[in-house]
């Protein structure tokens, strides 16, 4: 598959992804939506960087791109969801700050000891819940 193929196939995917997660995360309860981000993938990939690196990207440029910016929770469950999707493990990671006052939450996607989504913030925020992948 050319490169341009996948480009395609990988945006495609993330922006339907997208509008399925920020629809759970508007409608599903969250009990059900961290239930379903437990569970394993079918059957495990354990050497695909090559979709991680894809997804990233595909994510990151449905999410930011066009006038639409999109929570940090729909984001990380859509790559979730296109990773367990491949049999890749990957681990959704909930955490909170403190600035100037307020709490702040954010949450990111981790694949081994990757941060692959949202993980840049990450550094600042302090883990309370994380979801699926083993450790």
């Amino acid at each position: 598959m050319t490169p341009k193929t996948m480009q395609r196939l990988f945006l495609r995917e993330a922006a339907f992804m997208l509008f399925l997660a920020r629809l759970a995360v508007r409608c599903v309860p969250a009990a059900r939506i961290f239930a379903w981000a437990k569970r394993p993938p079918r059957r495990i990939r354990r050497f695909a960087a090559d979709d991680v690196r894809w997804t990233t990207w595909a994510i990151d440029r449905v999410a930011g791109g066009a006038g639409v910016k999109s929570a940090c929770l729909p984001r990380a469950l859509a790559a979730h969801a296109m990773l367990r999707r491949r049999g890749i493990s990957s681990r959704l990671c909930l955490g909170v700050a403190r600035a100037g006052g307020e709490t702040l939450a954010h949450a990111w996607l981790e694949v081994g000891d990757d941060k692959v989504v949202g993980g840049k913030e990450a550094g600042a925020f302090t883990r309370v819940a994380e979801f699926g992948g083993a450790r």
